[in-house]
């Protein structure tokens, strides 16, 4: 429950395996509980999700906790790198009582795109590499396998003259 109303947000029912959601009381909790661990989950959590809690628990007996949620600040976006380097917060920063925070990320954002020449290449330059390996991989296993049959040529050769004498 939630608020000083008493706001019934989630319900689970371990004894019926039921789990309700009311997620759309007052719009507030649209789209941000999640019930599938057997815990209840607020995502995307802002200060009009702050407030008191309770939880209350029928088993053989009734037992309630209550908790308050106090969102103090927006954390910042973590700082991603791809240099393996890492960032300190920026100054003036404070730690929050806040346990997790996602952060969604671009991939146009993290891949940098190369104006080195030599470490990058268009799709033309990409396939003329390709097409240049295979061809000297074919060309050494065509150099190995003649090889190996000069060399039993050979050895087949000097044993029959052995055999002659």
């Amino acid at each position: 429950m939630f608020g000083d109303e008493n706001t019934l947000i989630a319900e689970i029912n371990k004894r019926d395996d039921r789990i309700a959601v009311y997620d759309d009381v007052d719009g507030r909790f649209r789209d941000r509980l999640n019930t599938q661990t057997g815990s209840l989950t607020i995502t995307d959590i802002t200060t009009e999700h702050a407030g008191d809690y309770k939880l209350q628990m029928f088993q053989c007996s009734f037992s309630s906790k209550a908790f308050r949620v106090s969102v103090s600040a927006r954390l910042p976006a973590p700082v991603i790198s791809t240099d393996g380097s890492s960032s300190s917060p920026p100054s003036g920063s404070h730690p929050n009582p806040i346990s997790n925070q996602t952060a969604h990320l671009n991939i146009t954002q993290l891949c940098h795109t190369c104006s080195d020449s030599v470490h990058c290449c268009g799709p033309t330059e990409a396939v003329i590499r390709l097409v240049l390996s295979a061809l000297v991989g074919v060309a050494t296993v065509i150099i190995l396998v003649y090889d190996i049959r000069s060399r039993r040529a050979e050895r087949d050769q000097a044993h029959i003259h052995t055999s002659e004498t």
